[in-house]
Protein backbone atom coordinates (compact mmCIF):
# COMPACT_ATOMS: atom_id res chain seq x y z
CA UNK A 1 0.00 0.00 0.00
CA UNK A 2 1.84 3.50 -1.24
CA UNK A 3 2.29 5.53 1.87
CA UNK A 4 1.30 9.10 2.39
CA UNK A 5 3.93 11.41 1.82
CA UNK A 6 5.73 13.25 4.81
CA UNK A 7 4.10 10.96 7.18
CA UNK A 8 6.51 8.83 9.53
CA UNK A 9 7.22 5.78 8.55
CA UNK A 10 7.88 3.11 11.61
CA UNK A 11 8.94 -0.78 11.27
CA UNK A 12 8.13 -2.95 14.08
CA UNK A 13 9.11 -5.99 14.77
CA UNK A 14 7.75 -9.34 15.86
CA UNK A 15 8.40 -8.70 19.34
CA UNK A 16 6.38 -5.79 19.65
CA UNK A 17 3.61 -6.89 17.35
CA UNK A 18 2.95 -10.45 19.46
CA UNK A 19 2.79 -8.30 22.50
CA UNK A 20 0.84 -5.35 21.29
CA UNK A 21 -1.78 -8.07 20.36
CA UNK A 22 -1.40 -10.14 23.61
CA UNK A 23 -0.96 -7.49 26.11
CA UNK A 24 -2.21 -3.91 26.36
CA UNK A 25 0.94 -2.25 27.48
CA UNK A 26 3.27 0.42 25.93
CA UNK A 27 3.23 -2.05 22.48
CA UNK A 28 -0.64 -2.29 22.07
CA UNK A 29 -0.48 1.61 22.43
CA UNK A 30 1.87 2.01 19.42
CA UNK A 31 -0.07 -0.92 17.61
CA UNK A 32 -3.30 1.81 18.47
CA UNK A 33 -1.82 4.96 16.81
CA UNK A 34 -0.72 2.60 13.96
CA UNK A 35 -4.45 1.43 13.36
CA UNK A 36 -5.39 4.99 14.11
CA UNK A 37 -3.21 6.08 10.91
CA UNK A 38 -1.51 8.58 13.46
CA UNK A 39 2.09 6.83 11.47
CA UNK A 40 2.64 4.37 8.69
CA UNK A 41 3.01 1.35 9.65
CA UNK A 42 5.85 -0.44 8.07
CA UNK A 43 6.09 -4.79 7.89
CA UNK A 44 7.67 -7.65 5.87
CA UNK A 45 6.13 -10.61 5.03
CA UNK A 46 8.90 -12.11 7.28
CA UNK A 47 7.93 -10.22 10.36
CA UNK A 48 4.66 -10.74 9.77
CA UNK A 49 5.09 -14.66 9.38
CA UNK A 50 6.93 -14.71 13.39
CA UNK A 51 4.06 -13.33 14.69
CA UNK A 52 1.74 -15.62 13.08
CA UNK A 53 3.55 -18.66 14.15
CA UNK A 54 3.50 -17.75 17.63
CA UNK A 55 0.11 -16.52 17.78
CA UNK A 56 -0.79 -19.97 16.44
CA UNK A 57 1.46 -21.87 18.85
CA UNK A 58 0.58 -19.56 22.08
CA UNK A 59 -2.33 -17.25 21.80
CA UNK A 60 -4.19 -18.84 18.67
CA UNK A 61 -7.98 -17.38 19.51
CA UNK A 62 -5.74 -13.93 18.99
CA UNK A 63 -5.42 -14.56 14.96
CA UNK A 64 -7.97 -13.19 14.39
CA UNK A 65 -7.22 -10.13 16.45
CA UNK A 66 -4.39 -9.74 14.86
CA UNK A 67 -5.45 -9.89 10.98
CA UNK A 68 -7.92 -7.56 12.06
CA UNK A 69 -5.22 -4.89 13.13
CA UNK A 70 -3.23 -5.57 9.79
CA UNK A 71 -6.27 -4.89 7.92
CA UNK A 72 -7.03 -1.60 10.04
CA UNK A 73 -3.41 -0.27 10.62
CA UNK A 74 -3.11 -0.28 6.55
CA UNK A 75 0.37 -1.47 7.04
CA UNK A 76 3.03 -0.57 3.82
CA UNK A 77 4.61 -4.43 3.12
CA UNK A 78 8.41 -4.00 2.12
CA UNK A 79 10.07 -7.43 0.86
CA UNK A 80 12.05 -9.40 2.92
CA UNK A 81 15.95 -8.53 2.55
CA UNK A 82 17.51 -11.55 0.60
CA UNK A 83 19.65 -13.73 2.25
CA UNK A 84 22.96 -12.95 1.18
CA UNK A 85 22.47 -9.13 2.70
CA UNK A 86 21.60 -10.79 6.34
CA UNK A 87 25.66 -12.83 5.41
CA UNK A 88 27.18 -9.67 4.77
CA UNK A 89 25.39 -7.65 7.17
CA UNK A 90 25.49 -9.89 9.98
CA UNK A 91 27.28 -7.21 12.42
CA UNK A 92 23.80 -5.51 12.33
CA UNK A 93 22.54 -7.81 15.63
CA UNK A 94 24.38 -9.72 18.00
CA UNK A 95 21.89 -12.50 17.44
CA UNK A 96 21.41 -13.44 13.07
CA UNK A 97 17.99 -13.99 13.85
CA UNK A 98 17.07 -10.61 14.00
CA UNK A 99 19.10 -9.21 11.23
CA UNK A 100 16.25 -9.17 8.65
CA UNK A 101 14.62 -6.76 10.85
CA UNK A 102 17.28 -4.33 11.27
CA UNK A 103 17.68 -4.97 7.04
CA UNK A 104 14.34 -4.37 6.50
CA UNK A 105 14.18 -1.26 8.26
CA UNK A 106 17.52 0.15 6.52
CA UNK A 107 16.33 -0.95 3.13
CA UNK A 108 12.56 0.65 3.36
CA UNK A 109 14.27 3.84 5.06
CA UNK A 110 12.20 3.77 7.81
CA UNK A 111 12.05 6.88 10.33
CA UNK A 112 12.68 4.44 13.09
CA UNK A 113 12.45 0.86 14.51
CA UNK A 114 10.81 0.16 17.25
CA UNK A 115 11.54 -2.70 19.46
CA UNK A 116 12.25 -4.33 22.65
CA UNK A 117 15.15 -6.74 21.29
CA UNK A 118 18.25 -5.80 22.74
CA UNK A 119 20.41 -7.28 20.11
CA UNK A 120 18.87 -4.35 18.09
CA UNK A 121 18.62 -1.24 20.67
CA UNK A 122 22.12 -1.62 22.34
CA UNK A 123 23.35 -2.47 18.75
CA UNK A 124 25.84 0.59 18.02
CA UNK A 125 26.01 -0.06 14.04
CA UNK A 126 22.65 -0.04 13.77
CA UNK A 127 22.32 3.22 15.36
CA UNK A 128 24.75 4.59 13.43
CA UNK A 129 22.15 4.17 10.02
CA UNK A 130 19.00 4.89 11.80
CA UNK A 131 16.82 5.53 15.15
CA UNK A 132 16.26 2.03 17.15
CA UNK A 133 13.37 3.14 19.94
CA UNK A 134 11.67 1.67 22.99
CA UNK A 135 8.45 1.67 22.46
CA UNK A 136 7.79 3.88 25.97
CA UNK A 137 10.75 6.14 24.17
CA UNK A 138 8.10 5.67 20.62
CA UNK A 139 5.00 7.04 22.58
CA UNK A 140 6.74 9.89 24.37
CA UNK A 141 9.06 11.33 21.53
CA UNK A 142 6.79 10.76 19.16
CA UNK A 143 3.67 10.42 20.00
CA UNK A 144 3.55 13.20 22.24
CA UNK A 145 2.99 11.12 25.46
CA UNK A 146 3.74 12.80 28.74
CA UNK A 147 5.06 10.65 31.74
CA UNK A 148 1.98 10.33 33.58
CA UNK A 149 0.04 8.88 30.45
CA UNK A 150 3.55 6.36 30.39
CA UNK A 151 3.51 5.55 33.77
CA UNK A 152 -0.41 4.73 34.15
CA UNK A 153 0.73 2.07 31.26
CA UNK A 154 3.66 0.53 33.02
CA UNK A 155 1.45 -1.31 35.21
CA UNK A 156 -1.78 -2.25 33.76
CA UNK A 157 -3.15 -5.39 33.56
Amino acid sequence: MPNEPNKLRVLIDANILYAGTIWRRWPYEVLRHAANGDFQLVLSPRIIEEVRMALAELAPKLTEDFDALLKRAAYEEVTNPPVEDEAAEAFLSRDAKDVHVALAAIQAQVDCLVTYDKDLTESEPLHERMKVLLPPVFLRDYMGWSSEQLEAIRNRT
